[in-house]
C-alpha cells in the first residue's frame, strides 16, 4: 500500500457535472443516525478498534477527512477538494482503464465534534451501486478509538446486478482493506 499517494484534482467542468447530478437513492444523510435502509437496500456496518488516545483520534480523523482510507484502501480518488467538506464531489477509481471501475460520489454529510469526527457520501449516476457510506473515527469511554463504516446499497447497473454475490463480495473486500488502511496508517 502506498501512503504517500495523493487525491488527483478533478477538472472544473466535471466537478460542476458531478454536484448537478442527482444523487441514486431516495435518503440523503441517513447513515449516522442508522435509521432503515431505503427499501431494496442491503445494510451493513463494520467497525473496529484501530487505537487509543487522542493523538491516535486526531491521526485517524485527518486520515479520514482526507481521503486516506480510499487511497489506503487502493482506489484513486479524484476530487474537488483534497480534504472532505460538505458538497465535495469524488470519482474513486479502482483498476486500469479502459476495464477499471469508476464511482461517482458526493459528500452529504461531514461530522466533526469532540467524539466523533467523519464523513458519509452518496452515490452519483455512473456508480455501480446506489446507496450511501459512511466513515467514521469515534472515541470510546475508555479513550479507545473506533472506525465505523455503515452503508446501505443496492445494485445500480447491469454488470452490478449480473455480479450478484461477486459484486457483495467486492464491497465486503474494500471495507477490509479501508479497515487494514486505518490500522497501518495512524500506527505509532
Amino acid at each position: 500500500m502506498n501512503a504517500r499517494r495523493t487525491v488527483e484534482p478533478l477538472a472544473s467542468g466535471r466537478v460542476a457535472e458531478l454536484r448537478a447530478a442527482p444523487l441514486t437513492y431516495p435518503l440523503i444523510g441517513t447513515e449516522r443516525a442508522a435509521r432503515a435502509a431505503p427499501a431494496g437496500h442491503k445494510q451493513f456496518e463494520r467497525s473496529a478498534r484501530i487505537g487509543h488516545g487522542d493523538e491516535n483520534f486526531r491521526r485517524a480523523s485527518d486520515l479520514v477527512l482526507s481521503w486516506g482510507l480510499q487511497l489506503g484502501a487502493g482506489l484513486r480518488p479524484r476530487a474537488s477538494s483534497p480534504t472532505v467538506e460538505p458538497d465535495a464531489v469524488c470519482e474513486l477509481r479502482l483498476g486500469v482503464v479502459p476495464l477499471g471501475l469508476t464511482a461517482p460520489c458526493r459528500v452529504v454529510a461531514v461530522y466533526e465534534d469532540e467524539h466523533a469526527r467523519g464523513f458519509a457520501y452518496g452515490t452519483l449516476p455512473g456508480h455501480p451501486e446506489s446507496g450511501e457510506e459512511l466513515f467514521l473515527v469515534e472515541r470510546e469511554p475508555d479513550g479507545g478509538v473506533r472506525l465505523r463504516i455503515r452503508a446501505f446499497s443496492r445494485p445500480a447497473t447491469r454488470v452490478a446486478r449480473w455480479s450478484g454475490p461477486l459484486g457483495r463480495l467486492g464491497q465486503s473486500l474494500i471495507t477490509e482493506r479501508y479497515l487494514r488502511a486505518s490500522l497501518e496508517l495512524t500506527a505509532d
